[in-house]
């Protein structure tokens, strides 16, 4: 199977859905609806799905309503497709022993997909080393650095092979048309989106946009535009007045709006990128040091290494090395990320 659930048209595809609290109704409505819709257009049913706590008790609700669960999540689960969704992350006392189970359910199940924070859930079950990762925006560059093996993008949502994630939010509705869509056609999914008034849907391929906030709604385009900037101008890097001059606000102001909502000076955060971006062609190119280098904007070879060990504690030589190694190592666990059934500390709360 690549990426795809392993139904055909006469068969239906069991899905096991786990709600982590805290979740909304706003979360899991796209999943169920999605799945409901396609069984009702096509008049066949293409779908059968569970809602799964935990501990078989139901899962409070924003708002303090609840959601009441079929059944407990367990290492006796059998499905197709395994959906774990979570809007942030709540500690519970057995958490250990779901993640456990989590991961010994995940290595049988065909199809494994974590939406918003239930892809940490599943990264901490050592379910996603070496798939490519979709991250919310909130908590991308700390799960970036926690499991390095994972190819962590900023893409709505992701599809490799047998496990798939998305950012969550709205997100979750193209999400779950394009899983649809790939199983049984385009055309499924199209009268779906029609049915839930979606106009246009958006592939995998579509970032994520990323807020600044001061209050609910309400954005900072000027520092959305900073960072959009810094982004697109890692080669040739762009100087803080520069970038302060293209946004159309004095470097003062440009730099109060970074330590007030990054807590990071403009250049302290641009290096940052440029030095992320080398971290990552280090481990999964063959470009060679010098070429990583210019490639992320540092003209010295010797600054590139004083500024690599000062961030990340090791040369980029020595990334390198430790990297190879680590590719060829039999049993080797990654840093930041466990053998499947490993388990690791969860991230902050958000």
């Amino acid at each position: 199977m690549v990426g795809r659930v392993q139904a055909g048209p006469a068969r239906t595809t069991q899905v096991a859905i786990v709600a982590l609290p805290p979740v909304s109704m706003s979360g899991v409505a796209p999943i169920v609806d999605a799945l409901r819709l396609a069984n009702e257009i096509d008049g066949r049913a293409l779908y059968r799905w569970r809602m799964l706590s935990w501990d078989g008790r139901a899962v409070p609700l924003a708002g303090g309503a609840t959601l009441p669960a079929d059944d407990a999540f367990g290492d006796g689960l059998s499905c197709d497709w395994l959906i774990v969704l979570a809007e942030r992350f709540q500690q519970f006392a057995d958490y250990r022993l779901f993640l456990a189970s989590l991961a010994r359910v995940g290595q049988r199940t065909p199809l494994v997909t974590g939406i918003h924070h239930g892809v940490w859930w599943l990264a901490m079950a050592g379910q996603l080393s070496g798939y490519r990762v979709s991250v919310n925006w909130e908590t991308y560059q700390q799960f970036a650095e926690q499991f390095e093996r994972s190819i962590v993008t900023q893409q709505i949502f992701e599809i490799d092979r047998d496990r798939a994630t998305c950012a969550g939010g709205l997100a979750s509705v193209d999400f779950m048309l394009a899983m649809i869509g790939r199983e049984h056609g385009p055309e499924l999914a199209e009268r779906i989106a029609d049915a839930l008034g979606v106009g246009v849907l958006r592939s995998g391929e579509e970032r994520q946009r990323i807020p600044y906030v001061t209050a609910p709604g309400e954005r900072h385009p000027r520092l959305n535009d900073a960072l959009q900037l810094m982004e697109a101008n890692i080669e040739d890097p762009l100087t803080t007045d520069d970038i302060a001059n293209l946004v159309g606000v004095s470097r003062r102001q440009l730099e109060r709006l970074f330590r007030q909502y990054l807590g990071s000076m403009p250049s302290k955060y641009y290096l940052g990128l440029r030095l992320a971006k080398a971290r990552m062609q280090l481990q999964r190119t063959s470009k060679s040091i010098v070429q990583v280098s210019l490639a992320c904007g540092f003209s010295s070879a010797a600054h590139f290494s004083n500024a690599y060990r000062e961030r990340f504690g090791v040369t980029p030589r020595e990334e390198r090395r430790n990297w190879i190694a680590k590719q060829h190592g039999a049993g080797v666990a990654y840093a930041g990320e466990p053998r499947a059934g490993a388990l690791i500390e969860p991230p902050d709360s958000a």
